[in-house]
């Protein structure tokens, strides 16, 4: 695995963020600049072709810099790493430097576009996709701030959450969002002549076939190349793109933060703490678990960044119960593990002692110590996937029928001397399977029944003999089982946790005692107490009192969803 040089040991003390020693070199690599212009020029290509110079010099990559188009052929393309864009402007390319770079960048070659690169090539479809978007307008040169969406990147890791400088901010003819994963907006309340509204994307990352894209709106000023946060930027941008740094770089939306510089919701289980500054979480002590505390999931996408100091050790675990033992998670739930170095099955991308990770996959993603990296973590029922920096490298069925992916999530703070730290912990739900509406079919084919068609507080759920009434009419929506005739759900009395507690109807409100997740061998399980749907004394007689038991795969916690 190619070692990397290290950008993301940048350390922000303000908005003039500036580059810390490289903790190890990329290996050499090479950098073609383009900047030819068939339409406006600015002045600041000098400017920008001497701090890319530099850069290289600093970050063992070299420098070609040319505006003559004959450059793009196969054979001297293939050269290099990746291509940079630096304010071209107009048509550049002709039809057959046009099909070379195409197959450039479809057969992995990578694409660093700054400023005017938006505003090149508008007849050429394929330029505009690699792109992200094109040009529109832009007002005059003013300071404005910058919305740092993605903290995790390269270009953007060493940047605070809002960046202030001045340049000409471009809009572009179409949201680059749908289609790219979007670094950094700009607040369009923080200077005058912004057209797109409050989802304005300014620097954006995406893949093209086996290519990489990065493009940066700042650079249009000669000041900014020597600016020490914006060239760290274009960096971690080239850097990107030539494959020395890794990233999840996939579309995203629909995500809600749960830490973004707030602790709100989030407790702390066992010993050691995670403090929290320049919303990063960073371990101490332990060994531990931060949880988020304030609500479990079912069917959801988390994702977040992570780096580790150096060989050290932490996770990421889920599925489990309530609990201010820190232990309940180990061994209650599932933890995808982050560890330098260690065993397969307990290293970075494993499901600890469940699963190891496609180690070959792991190491093409995986970013060294000092750096940071982005999990997304996928459940979907009983199925667990994990992706590291955009790329698959787990995936996992849980068969135990006493454990379930549904519960609450966490982060470890595994001991002393073990320092890791995370950004950006965001979470998508999706809503779990499809649910529907009927009866609920247990043992002996009866069904699971509200005793006479209550509608009180505390009337008993039993068992009874199937007679497609409202009493047994159950809509099944992700984790809450609500009866339609008394508008109210499946409820475990007191919210208890004990074997024998017993299920009841209750008011609808969105507790632990309400959640219930099918499991793949048909049990039913309550997250919060980790046990399962049960019918008391394995007794098929009418009006057998459904309780919370042990889980276990016997005919009298067997299930049948509508």
């Amino acid at each position: 695995m190619l070692a990397r040089a290290i950008v993301a040991a940048l350390t922000t003390v303000a908005c003039t963020a500036v580059a810390a020693p490289a903790v190890a070199a990329d290996p050499a690599y090479d950098v073609l600049v383009f900047s030819k212009t068939a339409g406006f020029r600015h002045d600041s290509i000098a400017a920008g072709v001497q701090a890319i110079r530099d850069l290289g010099a600093a970050n063992n990559f070299t420098v070609t810099a040319t505006e003559d188009a004959t450059a793009f052929t196969a054979t001297n393309l293939a050269r290099f790493e990746t291509v940079v864009f630096l304010n071209t402007t107009g048509d550049v390319l002709d039809a057959n430097q046009q099909s070379a770079f195409e197959a450039y960048i479809r057969g992995g070659g990578g694409f660093t576009g700054v400023h005017a690169a938006a505003d090149t090539e508008y007849d050429w479809p394929f330029y505009g996709q690699l792109a992200g978007a094109w040009f529109a307008s832009h007002p005059a040169v003013q300071p404005a701030t910058v919305k740092v969406e993605d903290r995790a990147h390269a270009a953007t890791a060493h940047l605070p959450q809002s960046w202030t400088r001045t340049d000409e901010w471009y809009d572009y003819r179409t949201n680059a969002r749908s289609t790219a994963h979007v670094l950094a907006t700009l607040d369009e309340s923080s200077y005058s002549g912004g057209t797109m509204g409050a989802d304005h994307p300014h620097a954006w990352c995406k893949t093209l076939d086996a290519g990489r894209s990065f493009y940066t709106g700042g650079g249009h000023t000669a000041s900014a190349y020597s600016e020490p946060a914006f060239r760290a930027h274009l960096l971690g941008g080239i850097r990107y793109t030539a494959r020395r740094t890794h990233a999840d770089c996939r579309p995203e939306t629909g995500y809600t933060p749960l830490y973004n510089g707030s602790t709100s919701g989030w407790s702390q289980a066992g010993p050691g703490a995670f403090t929290s500054a320049d919303a990063t979480l960073t371990s101490t002590g332990g060994m531990g678990l931060y949880w988020y505390s304030a609500k479990q999931f079912t069917s959801y996408s988390l994702k977040l960044d992570w780096r580790l100091a150096g060989d050290d050790n932490t996770g990421v675990f889920l599925g489990f119960p309530p609990s201010s033992d820190p232990w309940s998670a180990v061994n209650n739930g599932y933890e995808i593990q982050i560890d330098a170095t260690d065993a397969a099955d307990r290293t970075t991308g494993s499901v600890y002692t469940f699963k190891a990770a496609d180690i070959a996959a792991r190491d093409a993603a995986l970013n060294p110590p000092g750096e940071w990296n982005t999990y997304e973590i996928r459940v979907e029922g009983e199925r667990l996937q994990v992706f590291l920096n955009g790329v698959k490298i787990n995936d996992y069925t849980n068969t135990d029928p006493v454990r379930s992916l549904a519960g609450h999530i966490g982060i470890q703070n595994h001991g002393d001397g073990d320092e890791a730290s995370f950004r950006n912990i965001r979470i998508k739900e999706l809503g779990g399977p499809v649910g529907g509406t009927g009866p609920v079919v247990g043992l002996a084919g009866k069904c699971l029944d509200v005793s006479n068609g209550g509608s009180a507080d505390g009337t008993k759920v039993q068992l009874w003999t199937c007679n497609g009434s409202g009493a047994q009419t159950w809509q099944v929506s992700g984790q809450v089982w609500r009866n339609p005739q008394s508008n109210k759900c499946l409820d475990v009395s007191g919210g208890g946790t004990a074997n024998g507690t017993r299920v009841q109807l209750w008011t609808c409100n969105g507790s632990g005692a309400q959640n219930w997740a099918a499991q793949s061998g048909g049990t039913v399980r309550n997250p919060q107490s980790g046990r399962c749907l049960d019918v008391s004394q394995n007794s098929s007689a009418d009006g057998q009192q459904i309780h919370l038991w042990d889980c276990h795969t016997g005919a009298n916690q067997q299930w049948r969803l509508p």
